[in-house]
């Protein structure tokens, strides 16, 4: 069994080296799609991300399974001063509980924006997934009684500003239904959810314990779904292995966990705010890898929105606080 680990808060990184983290893991995140379209190419959308959640598990579950062996060794072999340190408290209900709500809310997270595109347009789906720092927000400061100030909220505006205007230009008179909005929206609130949950539980576990246990839960759940449907499980092509491993090493392993590790220090709505650069460094990619076209406008985004998060990174709602027990979800 993979035990939970719980880090001490003493080596907490510092602001800057917190924000290089979450854009290194901005980065690896934006390679998604390119892998998704490789992988798509065999596989369906559920049984990719399956396979991109049992390759993480796989890997790293692995690999902590390995240092938890050979590190009581290690600590019998090297003469370790004595200090007198109180063990951690037992894990509480609640924070079992939200363990393994992560690989849930990931789940309807990523199904709900997968069906809405069977129903509504990708750049519509995307415009209402911007929306995202407004739930994250909304949820802090309804559930976990977080404040939020003037500049803080005048650096949301303006980044989502620049993200919907980027959107709307997308939609080029496009039509399509209530219900894929809807589905598009909820999955927004579900991003938002998911956000705030790594949040709390950064209070107690490492960043590759929450990631580990949304794999293992994201991919129990998704696994009788594609047995019950008789969906393709497993690539049969190199080009499909390689991207399903690069889904679960490169996007799974150092973006989401990247993600989850620099929220050690800094807050889900400014990381969800940061979030809204990951089409732009999508575009990017597609630029470099498939030779598409960048327009202007896409560039005038990708400046309002830095200056967006530029102004929220001076607010002291940038910054992830302990809570006390009783404030948490």
């Amino acid at each position: 069994m993979i035990e939970p680990e719980v880090p001490s808060r003493e080596g907490s990184k510092s602001f800057p080296l917190a924000l290089v983290t979450l854009c290194i893991g901005l980065v690896a995140i934006a390679f998604a799609p390119i892998f998704i379209r490789f992988s798509e190419q065999e596989l369906s959308a559920p049984a990719t991300v399956f396979n991109r959640f049992a390759i993480f598990s796989l890997v790293f579950g692995t690999g902590r399974i390995l240092r938890q062996q050979v590190t009581p060794f290690l600590n019998r072999s090297i003469a370790q001063p004595t200090q007198d340190r109180e063990p951690p408290a037992p894990i509480s209900t609640k924070e079992w509980m939200l363990l393994g709500s992560v690989g849930c809310i990931s789940i309807f997270s990523m199904g709900l924006w997968a069906f809405s595109l069977e129903y509504t347009s990708v750049a519509k789906s995307m415009l209402l997934n911007n929306l995202t720092p407004i739930f994250t927000t909304l949820g802090g400061w309804i559930f976990l009684k977080q404040r939020f100030d003037r500049r803080f909220l005048a650096g949301m505006v303006i980044a989502l500003a620049g993200a919907i205007a980027m959107g709307v230009e997308d939609l080029n008179g496009v039509d399509g239904f209530l219900i894929g909005d809807f589905l598009a929206l909820l999955s927004a609130v579900f991003l938002g959810s998911y956000l705030l949950v790594v949040e709390q539980l950064r209070n107690r576990f490492d960043a590759t314990t929450i990631l580990l246990w949304r794999g293992l839960v994201g991919s129990g759940v998704l696994l009788p779904v594609l047995l019950l449907t008789h969906q393709q499980i497993l690539a049969q092509t190199q080009t499909t292995w390689l991207a399903a491993l690069a889904l679960g090493i490169i996007c799974e392993g150092f973006g989401q966990r990247l993600l989850a590790d620099s929220m050690d220090v800094l807050s889900a709505s400014f990381i969800s705010l940061l979030l809204l650069l990951e089409p732009i460094l999508c575009a990017i990619l597609a630029w470099v890898i498939f030779k598409e076209q960048i327009s202007a406008s896409t560039w005038v985004g990708f400046a309002v929105i830095l200056s967006g998060i530029y102004l929220a990174n001076s607010s002291k709602a940038s910054v992830h606080l302990t809570l006390d027990p009783s404030q948490s979800l």
